[in-house]
């Protein structure tokens, strides 16, 4: 499980009006609500995840770009168990 989820845009992002979250199979958010863009990459949106726990999880996002285009998706990554 990756500590933060990162994500890389074409276009700088407005850091006010773009967010990004992480939710488990059953509906909760499970990030660590600390979603930000990147000071040194202003095309990087990022958040935290403390959860390591196996399962699927659901990316939602949705991004404002200076040039006024706004993007918003979802995507679904698996967390597998460790092998004893």
């Amino acid at each position: 499980m990756p500590e933060r989820v990162q994500l890389w845009f074409n276009e700088r992002l407005e850091a006010a009006y773009s967010t990004v979250s992480v939710w488990n199979e059953t509906g909760a958010q499970v990030d660590a609500r600390d979603a930000t863009v990147g000071p040194e990459d202003p095309r990087r949106l990022s958040v935290g995840v403390p959860t390591r726990e196996p399962g699927l999880y659901t990316v939602t996002y949705r991004v404002l770009s200076v040039d006024g285009h706004i993007v918003d998706n979802r995507f679904t990554f698996t967390v597998k168990g460790q092998r004893s």
